[in-house]
């Protein structure tokens, strides 16, 4: 029997993972304890990167019980066509027009409800680009949001602010669906699984505030116009009772399946955390740390952590937080031949790229010096794209169908092994 490479173990490991988290089975699944009676009318509305899959588990158990479907997902995220969903793809991480075009279709589609019909709301992450109604011209909500991403905001403090410049979030589609029943089934990409803040929680009750929003404002010191400044003093709506909600999938999900597949290739196994909410490169160093410490352990181990690792844009590169953790990693454990770290953002997508994550191993930053690439040159140009694709290091999976935030493991062989 042959040896897999480090490589080869991870290649097998992200595989493997990605496939046992897509979310059909679970919503086909809790889709079968939910209490729904056949005089009920349906309406199913799936948002998000993991739309199509969430949608097409739910028309293969419903089917004509379904009375209207729409389905918004990303650019080239269909799989293709359903019998009883339109079907839309829009602007990630961008919101574009088709976004806005393909949320009044929804919002068509739940007009003149009655007490007996139900709203199925399928939510994945990707949906507060997807699912959106500005109050606020569309340049510059997007103005707004570009400059949280370049300033290193975190998703809560970034769901704050879109949920008052929008009229569908925080909240605020619920009252379209009035009186309806609605049933949220969640597949969440939120560390610890706050529902309001999952695609800025539509159909959730708003835990955020005025204050806060006003908070994060001065923190970042954005840049708002006068009219995007009042739509932030209103609160949301407040403590509505015809909703329920069930998560699917989530970040520990997704870390305890790559422990899972981790230990049929003989690791002996440790879950780091499944809430790494850090800059990304520090987070790398950390891994890269917690490598070389047991790198002589003469035991074949592995660590996994989860969570979503946050970048402050300080130059014009390409890349993710995903491929920019990886190659922080690469200079810790630079000259080991039984150490890899890898990460990958489980929807398939790293930052405006083509890529889900990276990999390193011991020999990335002595190939990379090599080439004339100094790693802590690309990580100040935030290029780790250039830099990983140089060697191979990038991870490509395409759109995998599910959205739990992003993992990481780091590998390690008995010293002399096969890398």
């Amino acid at each position: 029997m042959t040896t897999m490479t480090l490589r080869e173990d991870a290649d097998y490991i992200i595989k493997n993972v990605l496939t046992k988290c897509n979310p059909r089975s679970a919503v086909m699944q809790l889709l079968k304890k939910i209490k729904i009676e056949k005089s009920n009318r349906i309406i199913a509305i799936a948002i998000g990167k993991c739309a199509w899959d969430m949608a097409k588990a739910t028309e293969d158990y419903l089917g004509d019980r379904i009375r209207s479907g729409v389905v918004i997902t990303k650019y080239n995220h269909l799989r293709g066509t359903l019998t009883h969903f339109d079907c839309y793809e829009a602007g990630h991480p961008i919101t574009d027009q088709n976004c806005i075009d393909a949320t009044e279709r929804v919002i068509e589609a739940v007009r003149e409800l009655s007490v007996n019909d139900i709203v199925l709301f399928l939510v994945s992450g990707g949906g507060s680009a997807l699912f959106e109604k500005p109050l606020v011209p569309l340049t510059e909500l997007n103005g707004i949001c570009q400059q949280l991403l370049n300033c290193g905001a975190n998703i809560v403090e970034i769901n704050t602010i879109r949920k008052r410049l929008s009229a569908v979030k925080g909240g605020r589609f619920i009252e379209m669906c009035l009186p309806a029943r609605i049933v949220n089934v969640v597949l969440s990409d939120v560390i610890g699984d706050q529902l309001d803040m999952i695609a800025s929680g539509p159909t959730c009750k708003d835990t955020s505030t005025c204050t806060e929003a006003m908070a994060i404002i001065k923190k970042y010191d954005l840049k708002l116009s006068k009219e995007a400044l009042q739509w932030i003093q209103f609160e949301t709506p407040r403590g509505f009772e015809n909703t329920e909600t069930y998560v699917v999938g989530n970040v520990k999900l997704l870390c305890r399946m790559a422990e899972s597949e981790l230990k049929k290739l003989g690791y002996d196994t440790m879950i780091i955390t499944d809430c790494l909410t850090c800059e990304a490169r520090e987070a790398g160093r950390f891994l890269s740390a917690i490598a070389r410490f047991h790198a002589e352990s003469g035991e074949k181990k592995a660590f996994i952590t989860g969570g979503e690792t946050i970048v402050t844009l300080q130059g014009h590169g390409k890349g993710g937080r995903n491929q920019e953790l990886a190659l922080a990693a690469a200079d810790g454990i630079s000259g080991l031949e039984n150490v890899a770290i890898f990460s990958v953002g489980s929807d398939g997508t790293d930052g405006i790229t083509d890529a889900a994550g990276g990999f390193v191993d011991g020999s990335t930053k002595p190939t990379l010096e090599k080439l004339g690439i100094n790693i802590n040159k690309i990580l100040k140009d935030n290029d780790s794209y250039t830099a990983l694709s140089a060697f191979g290091g990038l991870i490509v999976t395409g759109a995998t169908g599910t959205n739990l935030n992003d993992f990481q493991v780091v590998l390690i062989r008995k010293a002399g092994s096969v890398s």
